[in-house]
C-alpha cells in the first residue's frame, strides 16, 4: 500500500461537504446538524465554521433556529477562498537551493549554477499556480450543482426535510436528548 501525503487535510473536505448543504438551505444550519448528517466529528465542525465566519464567508445566527448561512451567494465563493481560510496559504514546494551545494563546487558555487529561479522550483511554482487557478474557478454553487445532478431526484428534498425536522426538534432540546439516547443504546448494545 502506497501512502500519499495530502497537501490539504480532512478539515478542508469536511468544510466543503458541509458548505454544499448551506447552498441548498435557506435557513441557518447548526454545525452539529452538518456534522451529524455527514457522520463527521461535531467538535471539528464547531472549530472550523467560526473561521469561515471570521473570514466573511459565513454568517452565524443564535437561538433555536440559529446556525450558519452563506454570507454571500454560493456563486461568489470559490473553493480556493475556503481552502485558504481552513488550511492557510500553503506552498506546494519549499525549495532548499540544493543546486548550490554540489560537492564539485566546494564552498563557492559558480554563478551559472545559482542564477535565477531553480528549474525544479519554477516547475513547482507553475504547478501551484495552475492548482490555485483551478480552485479559484470552481465555486460552491458549482459543487452543489454537481451533487444535485448526481443525486436521485428525492435526495435534496429528503435532506431538506431532515434539516427541517432537526430545527423543529431542537426547539424542545430533543436533538441532544435523542443523540444521548442513541449513544446510550449503542453503549448498552455493545456492552
Amino acid at each position: 500500500m502506497v501512502r500519499v501525503m495530502a497537501l490539504y487535510g480532512a478539515s478542508t473536505e469536511y468544510v466543503l461537504h458541509s458548505l454544499i448543504w448551506l447552498v441548498e438551505n435557506n435557513e441557518p444550519v447548526s454545525s452539529l446538524d452538518l456534522a451529524e448528517l455527514q457522520d463527521i466529528p461535531a467538535a471539528f465542525m464547531a472549530k472550523l465554521l467560526p473561521k469561515l465566519e471570521k473570514a466573511g464567508l459565513l454568517v452565524a445566527s443564535e437561538g433555536v433556529r440559529g446556525g450558519y448561512s452563506l454570507a454571500r451567494p454560493a456563486s461568489e465563493i470559490s473553493i480556493l477562498a475556503v481552502v485558504d481560510v481552513i488550511e492557510g496559504r500553503k506552498s506546494l514546494f519549499n525549495c532548499q537551493e540544493i543546486r548550490g551545494r554540489c560537492a564539485l563546487f566546494a564552498e563557492d558555487p559558480p554563478r551559472w549554477a545559482t542564477q535565477g529561479v531553480c528549474g525544479i522550483h519554477a516547475a513547482m511554482l507553475r504547478a501551484e499556480q495552475a492548482m490555485r487557478h483551478e480552485l479559484a474557478q470552481i465555486t460552491l454553487a458549482d459543487l452543489a450543482g454537481q451533487v444535485r445532478d448526481k443525486a436521485p431526484p428525492d435526495f435534496i428534498g429528503d435532506a431538506q426535510s431532515w434539516f427541517d425536522t432537526r430545527i423543529k426538534t431542537r426547539r424542545g432540546g430533543a436533538v441532544r436528548k435523542n443523540k444521548s439516547l442513541k449513544n446510550k443504546t449503542t453503549i448498552t448494545r455493545s456492552s
